[in-house]
């Protein structure tokens, strides 16, 4: 088995389309892909792929054939990344990872903590959703982000830091912008604008929870891959969110927020990174963990 039966076998998967994944992903011939994933059932001794008219689905060898072989592709990058950042040690490098928002309130608590570190190493700072947070972290690109408790994500390790309240972000001129709080049972028949699982896997989940453990129906209307997304269709549909409450530091001038009535609705912000890292700035940075949470309450004047 190569590298290469695996990256053709996850194409397919992902593709649902041996056509597909030979043209758009791969750039072969699609007998010649049929050949090869045919060598790789053959070489494990189980079909993991049924091919009828609607295309490609996998069974269950495949489901879990499929959930190893990105894990061996991420495992392979990972080490690839490693021994090209040994190769080149003339300046030490340090990638943070920042879901989409935070920036504003850790950034600067971070580059506190390695003042002394920086005139000897190199940062770099990435802004994205926070499952590719967690790919980066396993790919060896990201060494620690700031993201949300993603699962599963094998090999990675978060710390928390603190739990964020769900707050309401709706137009200006919406009626229940006039109160100083909203109650859930408030937003219901409003049109919600909600976030998808794939793109937002942990809000996702806190919202469903939310909505099931006080018995109101937080069903979105339309959804949004982004904040920014989130902010237009609110402006533009006249509806409302539900948001952490860092959203409010970037909220357009259309859009305000107020936070909720009731029962308290949380989502933890962590720290991730991958537990074999061995980059000593991690460690440094782990190690001050309570002085980070001191250092952004400051700034958030919290």
């Amino acid at each position: 088995m190569e590298l290469r039966h695996l990256r053709y076998f996850i194409a397919v998967a992902e593709e649902g389309s041996l056509t597909l994944a030979a043209e758009r992903r791969l750039h072969t011939a699609q007998p010649s892909l049929s050949r090869q994933i045919r060598d790789l059932e053959l070489e494990l001794g189980v079909a993991l792929m049924l091919r009828g008219p609607r295309g490609i689905e996998l069974t269950a060898a495949g489901r879990v054939f499929l959930d190893h072989a990105r894990l061996v592709l991420l495992q392979v990058e990972a080490a690839r990344e490693a021994a090209r950042r040994a190769g080149a040690p003339a300046k030490a490098s340090f990638a943070i990872g920042f879901l989409t928002g935070h920036e504003m309130e850790w950034l600067p608590a971070i580059m506190g903590i390695l003042r002394d570190e920086l005139p000897n190493i190199e940062v770099t700072i990435h802004s994205l959703l926070s499952p590719e947070l967690a790919a980066g972290l396993m790919r060896g690109k990201i060494d620690l982000a700031l993201m949300r408790r993603e699962e599963p994500a094998p090999g990675l390790a978060f710390e928390f830091l603190t739990a964020e309240p769900l707050i309401v972000v709706l137009p200006g001129d919406h009626r229940l912008a006039a109160q100083a709080a909203i109650g859930p049972q408030d937003i219901v028949g409003e049109t919600l604008i909600g976030v998808p699982a794939a793109t937002s896997p942990a809000l996702r989940a806190v919202i469903d929870a939310y909505a099931r453990r006080i018995g109101v129906d937080l069903t979105p209307d339309h959804y949004a891959d982004n904040l920014s997304m989130t902010f237009s269709l609110v402006a533009s549909t006249g509806g409302v969110a539900l948001l952490p409450r860092y959203a409010r530091n970037l909220l357009p001038a259309a859009v305000v927020s107020r936070p909720l009535q009731g029962e308290a609705a949380t989502i933890d912000l962590v720290i991730g990174h991958s537990r074999a890292n061995p980059s000593p700035l991690l460690r440094f940075v782990l190690s001050k963990r309570d002085e980070l949470i001191r250092r952004a309450s400051q700034t958030s004047g919290g």
